[in-house]
């Protein structure tokens, strides 16, 4: 080992591209994808949206068209519709001047800039605030959070008994958690679990969470892509905000990755909303943000905000793209009825209604780490060692292939017990 490395150690590959790469390198012709969570057609390709096809005709059409640096802060047209989505044309948050937005390197990058942004500025709790993150959720979380600087601890969510959410546990550590904590909230269709807290639900999490003066932190990554309506889909968000019971401020991490399908143009946004109508706090805000994003990517790639902002602000395409919304989760929500049907069709050991109670891209499919290797080996299906599907992998010419692995591992599971 070099000197000047002398503490340097390899780590041991990201599970989901290392699952990729295994994926990629499996020859078998009948391999299924149910690991990285990306939609895909009926045939088991890359879909690029009708919306965003004649989104990115009109945009180089333009006379003006050109790729210039964007300003720190991002494509401002995008930043303008980013927030109206997630937040309603009518949110009194917007007309009140409360919101500050800023462009991220998707929701990933959101996560991270807000992260950076309240490890220096946050002050409503007496100490350094403890992030707290559903168990389980999605991986990259952890790392994120961490590598700022953040002590994290979790809020139970996923009861694996029931195949339900733990509600009391998760109201229970709220209630426990140090006054000001952070609360790391999926706004819908969880991940990895696809389950959502229902309505009733929600609004005992969000009272608990404003007694204690948390500061909600919404992941907002499958809005629309969930139900297929983005109202339906962003109902914790404005109900927290528009409920005027939490006194803290409300971040909410956005991403365009997979409601616009914009997946590898990074497109995201931070939007801090605060209770406060003060324009000098929204321009130390906005300050503050602008000085992380300069230091880490002087400012945010525009082609993929540029197409965003284009389907946005044109009402056809606008209404083109709430069609392909319906499209994707209409495929999704067939799959996941298709998947259980066979599974009940075989008579798989196991109640398998949780598959279709859940939401979104993902499913906790309750199956075991050591039955997701057989999957793999024995089967060429491929999901992460959770047990997390991606059922936007499945479709018409694999689902019976999956239904039929997944009902071969459980009964060898069984058998290997006795």
């Amino acid at each position: 080992m070099s000197k000047f490395f002398a503490n340097i150690t390899e780590l041991p590959p990201d599970p989901l591209f290392g699952l990729k790469a295994r994926y990629g390198a499996d020859t078998r012709s009948d391999k299924v994808d149910l690991g990285i969570g990306a939609y895909r057609d009926n045939n088991g390709k890359p879909w690029i949206l009708p919306a965003v096809k004649l989104a990115e005709k009109k945009l180089v059409a333009l006379p003006d068209y050109n790729h210039e640096y964007l300003n720190i802060s991002g494509y401002q047209p995008f930043l303008t519709e980013a927030a109206k989505v997630i937040l309603g044309n009518d949110s009194r948050a917007i007309s009140e001047g409360r919101v500050v937005s800023q462009q991220s390197l998707s929701g990933t990058g959101a996560l991270h800039l807000a992260g950076k942004f309240l490890k220096e500025s946050y002050t409503g709790s007496d100490v350094t605030p403890t992030v707290y993150l559903s168990k389980p959720t999605w991986g990259n979380h952890v790392q994120i959070f961490e590598s700022i600087g953040f002590k994290v601890a979790f809020y139970p969510y996923w009861n694996n008994a029931t195949k339900e959410l733990d509600i009391e546990g998760y109201l229970e550590t709220i209630r426990n958690a140090p006054s000001g904590s952070i609360f790391v909230l999926h706004a819908c269709a969880h991940n990895p679990t696809g389950l959502d807290p229902t309505v009733d639900q929600w609004k005992k999490i969000l009272y608990e969470i404003s007694k204690k003066n948390h500061l909600p932190l919404f992941d907002s990554a499958y809005q629309g892509f969930a139900s297929g309506n983005l109202d339906k889909d962003n109902f914790a968000v404005r109900l927290a905000i528009d409920d005027n019971s939490i006194k803290a401020p409300i971040v909410i991490c956005q991403s365009f990755a997979k409601n616009v399908g914009m997946y590898g143009e990074r497109v995201g946004a931070v939007h801090v909303i605060v209770q406060e109508k003060e324009q000098s706090l929204n321009n130390a805000i906005k300050s503050q943000l602008n000085k992380l994003t300069r230091s880490e990517i002087s400012n945010p790639p525009a082609y993929g905000a540029k197409v965003v902002a284009t389907i946005l602000t044109d009402s056809a395409l606008r209404a083109q793209w709430e069609e392909d919304l319906v499209t994707m989760s209409s495929r999704i929500n067939k799959m996941r009825n298709k998947l259980r049907e066979l599974l009940i069709s075989y008579n798989t050991p196991g109640n398998w209604d949780h598959i279709v109670s859940q939401t979104g891209m993902f499913s906790f499919t309750g199956l075991t780490p050591e039955m997701v290797a057989r999957l793999e080996k024995t089967h060429g299906v491929y999901l992460v060692s959770s047990g997390r599907a991606s059922v936007a992998g499945l479709n018409d010419h694999n689902v019976d292939k999956v239904a039929k692995a997944f009902d071969e591992v459980v009964r060898f599971s069984s058998k290997s017990k006795f």
